[in-house]
């Protein structure tokens, strides 16, 4: 899971990174609202903490930048602050925040607030994360194996991780560029038409589960249940 610090005190943000990496996450890290932004919308991270205060725009405007964005709309954000009114955080909450937590605070509380979040959005951790079901489709991450309706199917190493990428994001757009980046390793300049191609092929290999994979024109794709 990758996890995005936008926070402006670097000695807490690097704090903050160094205890997510000990649990196990990856993560990005920015320290201004308009670098904050533009790093959540280019790597689409599962999960925001994100500061009130910031340079260059605030907290808030970011927040509701993200949640009106549709590529980022769906991503979980966890505002950190030094404020404790209760004013601010009506509008955190107001501008689409689905947690807020008041400096200063336990790492403890922090990743239990993070868990939370990963559990509204249906991505909870523990082992039943190895598994992961849509539909008729199943996939079995610990034996990199996908069955639709209990029938294997046989995928490409890169149709795998392709599927993979959008069955983690589950009802998040991932664009194309993004997924370029994620699963082959290029940048944005590459033709994104690689990934419609392979898009395609999964389709049809999944028979019945390929509907589970939406095409969100002028964006990308998305993995979801009708």
């Amino acid at each position: 899971m990758r996890i995005a610090v936008i926070e402006d005190e670097k000695d807490l943000a690097g704090l903050l990174a160094f205890q997510l990496e000990k649990e196990g996450y990856k993560v990005l890290t920015a320290y201004d609202g308009q670098s904050g932004f533009e790093l959540v919308s280019q790597e689409l991270p599962d999960l925001v903490l994100l500061d009130i205060m910031l340079p260059l725009i605030s907290g808030i405007e970011v927040c509701k930048l993200l949640k009106k964005q549709r590529s980022t709309q769906g991503i979980p954000i966890i505002m950190l602050t030094a404020k404790g009114e209760e004013i601010d955080r009506v509008i955190g909450f107001e501008v689409g925040a689905d947690d807020y937590v008041t400096k200063p605070f336990s790492m403890r509380e922090l990743l239990l607030r993070i868990k939370v979040a990963r559990r509204r959005t249906g991505r909870d951790d523990g082992e039943e994360d190895r598994v992961v079901v849509m539909g008729p489709v199943k996939i079995d991450t610990s034996r990199c194996q996908v069955t639709v309706s209990g029938e294997e199917v046989v995928l490409t190493t890169t149709e795998y991780k392709l599927l993979c990428a959008l069955a983690e994001s589950r009802g998040r757009i991932q664009t194309r560029d993004h997924l370029l980046r994620q699963v082959w390793g290029y940048n944005s300049a590459t033709d994104t038409r690689t990934v419609d191609s392979h898009i395609t092929r999964i389709r049809t290999k999944l028979g019945p589960g390929g509907d589970l994979i939406k095409t969100v024109r002028g964006f990308g794709y998305k993995m979801e249940e009708s």
